[in-house]
């Protein structure tokens, strides 16, 4: 198993050539195979599919599941399903949910409690989560994986319910072979080629008109299972030809983040910048909700009327709300601004300092479903830009 505690984005690329074992080539066939294996080693596979003019992780029984033929067009505050490439299964790029939810919950029940006879009794529910096979982790998905596997399980302190989810999961990633307008990877150093943390990696290559999957393993347990797969040996060709669809999609990023982010936003916390992006933000959070490493949660309690049960959550929140950073006395983040400032600046810079690692991963996905199309490339561009004002 691929050890992920503490694990930094430059610690995965150290371990992207150590990770893959063998190599292989497989077709559509070898697909169902490898899905069918998983299921027979007891994994509920879990891959895109599309579902409600999205591509979204779902259940998946066979291949036929996956959304073969259909592509995306993203851009600021846009995203679209088109009909692509028939013969093409990951033409496309993220939808708007990442595996975030499968391992950290929207909500979660943290305990119950009833009166009895002898005062209250408190109950902490089991966890029983199933076995999990993430089929088609994009890269950057894969990145904040490692992200939230710092943030829960990396620090003095563990989240026992995330370490129970992600236990054994295993991951399927697939190397991207296109970029849509909103992703940025290439410069955050997170693809579009994953690099290790990964259990069986695919790369979908298309030669002769034939599609096909390069497959790569990164751990020993995959090794069985890749064993086990109808397959042909991996060529040199076959090998040249998945390189050559990854550097196409880095290639045709637009997007990019600036150089030095880091320091440049914590020199720059007064910048009359953050009021002009104020102006634009609606506070709607769409940005934390779809990005695959934002973990800000609130804890609400419910009691029932008659006072004899109550129970305590813990649900997803945002520091674009009003009351996340409410105290007695009222919010300290009352202005537009200063929201949006803490939520970049803890993403790109502070992140840092709490987890040795930046908070994005060049996904795209805050640009894509912000409905106003604010883009953080572009304020932090612009942030760069005013220096040179100054």
């Amino acid at each position: 198993m691929v050890s992920r505690k503490g694990k930094t984005n430059g610690d995965a690329a150290a371990a992207a050539g150590a990770g893959t074992m063998e190599r292989a080539v497989i077709d559509r066939d070898g697909l169902d195979a490898l899905i069918a294996a998983l299921q027979d080693d007891g994994y509920q596979v879990t891959g895109p599919a599309v579902r409600d003019g999205a591509i979204v992780p779902g259940r998946l029984a066979t291949g036929a599941d996956l959304p073969m033929g259909w592509t995306d067009s993203q851009s600021g505050g846009h995203y679209r399903l088109e009909q692509g490439d028939p013969d093409r299964m990951f033409d496309y790029v993220v939808g708007p949910q990442s595996w975030k939810a499968s391992l950290y919950p929207a909500e979660q029940l943290l305990f119950t409690a009833r009166r009895g006879e002898h005062g209250f009794t408190v109950d902490e529910p089991r966890i029983d989560a199933p076995r999990l096979a993430f089929f088609g982790v994009r890269p950057c998905d894969l990145a904040a994986i490692r992200t939230l596997d710092t943030v829960f399980e990396g620090g003095p302190f563990t989240d026992t319910r995330y370490q129970v989810r992600r236990e054994g999961v295993f991951i399927v990633a697939v190397n991207c072979a296109r970029s849509a307008d909103t992703c940025f990877c290439a410069s955050m150093g997170t693809g579009p080629k994953a690099a290790g943390g990964y259990d069986l990696a695919l790369t979908e290559i298309t030669a002769e008109g034939r599609t096909r999957f390069l497959i790569e393993a990164g751990s020993e347990r995959a090794r069985p299972i890749l064993a086990n797969l109808p397959q042909q040996p991996a060529g040199a060709k076959d090998v040249e030809a998945a390189e050559t669809a990854v550097a196409k999609a880095a290639k045709a990023q637009t997007r990019a983040m600036v150089p030095e982010v880091e320091a440049l936003l914590k020199r720059n916390l007064e910048s009359p910048h953050w009021d002009q992006v104020g102006k634009r933000c609606l506070n709607c959070s769409n940005c934390t909700l779809v990005c695959p490493t934002c973990f800000c949660s609130t804890v609400e309690d419910r009691t029932s009327l008659d006072g004899h049960e109550a129970e305590r959550r813990r649900r997803w929140d945002s520091c674009f709300t009003m009351d996340f950073s409410y105290v007695h006395g009222g919010s300290i983040r009352r202005e537009s601004s200063s929201r949006y400032r803490q939520w970049m600046t803890h993403k790109l810079a502070t992140w840092h300092d709490q987890f040795g690692m930046s908070g994005c991963v060049g996904c795209g996905r805050c640009i894509a479903w912000c409905p106003v199309g604010i883009d953080i490339t572009e304020e932090a561009r612009a942030i760069a830009d005013s220096e040179g004002r100054k």
